[in-house]
């Protein structure tokens, strides 16, 4: 079950990277743009990492606060979700 819960965050995650790349691109060719429902859905669904490395890579939607502030932890959950699933302890304590 924890590989299926990863491989989807990895998975919408890369899909969330993509759809900024493009929904900038059509930015600049003034088209046709990817609704912020759609980027803040792929974000809430397992995405947040993919859609806050996109915001930063393609400097996309960086002047939203709610975009920065809502994409970064988003991203620290999924990315606080990896670690759990994973068994990892972040701080390095001994398990007894």
């Amino acid at each position: 079950m924890n590989v299926m819960i990863i491989s989807w965050i990895i998975f919408i995650s890369i899909w969330s990277f993509i759809t900024m790349g493009y929904d900038k691109k059509q930015s600049k060719k003034r088209r046709r743009r990817v609704p912020e429902k759609t980027l803040w859905l792929l974000a809430i669904v397992g995405g947040g990492i993919g859609s806050y490395l996109g915001m930063m890579a393609f400097s996309h939607k960086t002047r939203h606060t709610e975009f920065r502030i809502g994409f970064l932890l988003l991203a620290l959950i999924y990315i606080g979700v990896i670690i759990y699933l994973l068994g990892i302890d972040p701080f390095g304590g001994n398990s007894a």
